[in-house]
């Protein structure tokens, strides 16, 4: 990133992908978790009178971060064993990561392949070997068409069987390690209650039950969302100017406590805590004349500097991919200046990076 303000291409009327761009030494993407859910760092952002405050510390000190009557939101969808090793009839190898459920049988999915397949190729997918030794089940899926970057697969059985006995945890490309029994528990928040996310809900990571009960017991409230994280997460940003970049869709839910829950504090004056952008974006994408609305649905929401955000007054979350839409979000959210210098702390002071790595609590510009 290019630190001169007087140089700065942040300033453009129309943001570019190259502006979120930085360099980010390999060591500090993170592949393992903290040793425990608190284990790890938190950077508090802030801005005062003084100006731009960055405080080090660690997960704990959440518990001091709050005031009774805040709302902690959180993301409550479950990743699933989303990402599926098999062949086509050829013998070449395929690779596919679940997008979303079309309904019991069918899915789209992203699929890594020699040569794409066309419509009415048959597929392969392998369980493991049992631990005696024997060969697990074998799960046919035909291809029925392609949607843009998405093929849509029709399993001979039940998909949701396919993925428990077949199915991988989805830890993400670089996370360079082959998911092991620690993944399973730890790529997994402790509040995961419905199925149906890709990708974990990261920031929600470093929560453990000890640390959110405590945080009832100071007198902040929990509420719960629901978007399941989808494939298109991991998916770059290829425009250069932002206005042409797609968004994948993907399925939230407010439920109706939750909604009277934030409401009632937004009212009173108290403040609105989001774990992780994908509770930023359930919450943006259900304001309707002001207030949070309660409903489901799907949304496309990209948000970018100059976004008007009408709830969430804080940020918990990760530190992010270079380029990436979520990091565009923390920009708008917290401003880009601002998220410049803490990104630029970060990388000087050693945080560990992306979805195993450290956390930051960001106040809104």
């Amino acid at each position: 990133m290019n630190h001169d303000p007087a140089s700065d291409p942040l300033s453009a009327p129309e943001p570019l992908r190259a502006q979120f761009e930085f360099d980010l030494p390999a060591e500090l993407i993170a592949q393992h978790p903290a040793p425990t859910r608190e284990g790890a760092r938190l950077l508090q952002v802030h801005r005062d009178a003084a100006g731009l405050q960055l405080r080090d510390g660690t997960i704990p000190d959440l518990l001091g971060a709050f005031a009774p009557g805040d709302v902690l939101v959180i993301n409550d969808t479950r990743v699933v064993k989303a990402r599926l090793r098999g062949e086509k009839a050829s013998g070449g190898r395929v690779e596919i990561l679940l997008e979303r459920a079309v309904s019991a049988q069918r899915a789209l999915v992203l699929l890594r392949t020699s040569h794409p397949p066309r419509s009415g190729t048959p597929l392969r997918f392998f369980a493991p070997v049992a631990a005696d030794g024997q060969a697990g089940p074998v799960y046919t899926a035909t291809v029925r068409g392609r949607q843009g970057d998405l093929f849509e697969l029709e399993f001979a059985r039940p998909l949701d069987e396919v993925l428990e006995a077949a199915g991988e945890v989805p830890l993400p490309p670089y996370i360079r390690h082959a998911p092991a029994a620690e993944d399973a528990a730890r790529y997994q928040t402790v509040y995961a209650r419905a199925p149906g996310a890709v990708a974990a809900p990261t920031a929600g990571l470093h929560l453990s039950e000890a640390l959110l009960a405590a945080l009832v017991e100071r007198g902040v409230q929990l509420a719960s969302v629901t978007l399941h994280v989808g494939a298109g997460t991991f998916q770059p940003v290829r425009a250069e100017r932002l206005s042409e970049h797609r968004m994948h869709s993907e399925r939230y839910s407010v439920p109706q406590r939750t909604a009277d829950c934030v409401n009632a504090a937004r009212a009173a004056g108290r403040r609105i805590v989001a774990v992780g952008t994908t509770s930023v974006r359930a919450l943006e994408s259900s304001v309707r004349e002001g207030r949070l609305q309660a409903g489901e649905g799907e949304t496309r929401l990209f948000i970018l500097p100059g976004f008007r955000f009408q709830v969430v007054d804080r940020l918990l979350t990760n530190f992010h991919l270079p380029g990436s839409t979520l990091l565009m979000l923390v920009a708008a959210f917290a401003g880009t200046e601002t998220i410049r210098a803490a990104y630029r702390h970060a990388v000087e002071q050693h945080y560990r990076f992306f979805s195993y790595g450290d956390a930051m609590l960001l106040e809104r510009e």
